[in-house]
């Protein structure tokens, strides 16, 4: 039964209150006793219409600052827009440092544009589980398009952006080796990309670059898949925002996008079920005092917690 706690939540959600989104998303992320009530009265309907934008790249290439110009460009179309801003921790707090949010002060005011910063505190997989339940709630109070933004190029922010519809990667001009270092990786998580700060020397041998390695593997959709901004002069961002909405027309009629979420639900599902666990394993090894290979010792202590279970 929802509680007095949840049942408030989820009136505040359906009035678009935005204290009210917070809350939601932090009783989420505590794993409060409201939290399961206020996911599983979410409308479902909303969140299957919400398109869901990952951005992800180096550090340097101007992702927060594209995010900025997009958000612009979809207010001025009367976009309702929600932002999960993945944060690199505090060393002293664990919290989010919010650097994102600070970038993010033009649009402070407008009450149409949800911003929250999610810390990564090392918590890969719970990270990941939160992000997905707080899109969830946004998509509930009203954001139409939702965009996580991730705190650069490597594992953890690949498996964030697999909450994604559509996948950006951001690169600008003069990161050398990097961008060779990279190749072999864009294609399994990008579905445009985007070359920032195009007005530096280099951007245009770099598109011709990109638009190569997209040309051997992406299907002929007649989509334009590398496009060219300067995010700070707010250019590039509205032929880059048609390119995308033409991609997820395409995307629904073909039913990728149905299929992508369900692949996203279903890893989600298990870095919930990794999150609910670890306690658990964590004071059972703490219990232990012989110390085995750590392959013998996990073995054993999922045979222990699954003859626990059974008993329960």
């Amino acid at each position: 039964m929802a509680t007095a706690r949840s049942k408030d939540l989820l009136t505040g959600l359906l009035s678009r209150d935005p204290r009210a989104i917070g809350r939601a998303i932090s009783a989420v992320e505590n794993n409060t006793e409201s939290a399961a009530d206020i996911l599983s009265a979410l409308d479902q309907k909303a969140i299957d219409r919400t398109l869901v934008l990952g951005i992800t790249g180096p550090p340097g290439a101007g992702k927060s600052t594209l995010t900025s110009a997009m958000i612009r460009t979809l207010r001025e179309e009367q976009k309702r827009v929600g932002i999960i801003a993945v944060d690199p921790s505090s060393p002293i707090s664990g919290g989010a440092i919010l650097g994102d949010r600070i970038r993010m002060m033009d649009h402070a005011l407008d009450q149409d544009v949800v911003v929250r910063s999610m810390a990564t505190r090392g918590r890969l997989g719970g990270l990941c589980a939160s992000a997905g339940a707080a899109l969830r709630i946004m998509a509930a109070a009203g954001c139409e398009i939702i965009i996580i933004e991730t705190v650069g190029v490597g594992q953890s922010e690949m498996d964030i952006v697999r909450l994604a519809d559509i996948t950006l990667m951001v690169l600008a001009p003069g990161f050398g080796d990097d961008i060779q270092a990279m190749k072999a990786g864009l294609l399994e998580v990008a579905d445009f990309l985007v070359v920032n700060k195009s007005d530096l020397p280099g951007a245009e041998a770099l598109c011709m670059d990109m638009d190569q390695v997209f040309r051997d593997k992406r299907e002929n959709d007649g989509i334009p898949r590398v496009l060219q901004t300067v995010a700070s002069e707010n250019q590039g961002t509205l032929q880059l925002l048609t390119a995308i909405k033409t991609f997820a027309r395409h995307m629904e009629g073909e039913g990728i996008k149905k299929e992508r979420r369900h692949k996203a639900l279903d890893a989600e599902t298990l870095d919930w079920v990794m999150e609910i666990l670890r306690p658990r394993f964590i004071e059972a090894m703490s219990k232990k005092a012989e110390k085995k290979d750590p392959r013998i010792r996990a073995k054993e202590l999922i045979h222990e917690f699954s003859a626990t279970l059974n008993d329960e």
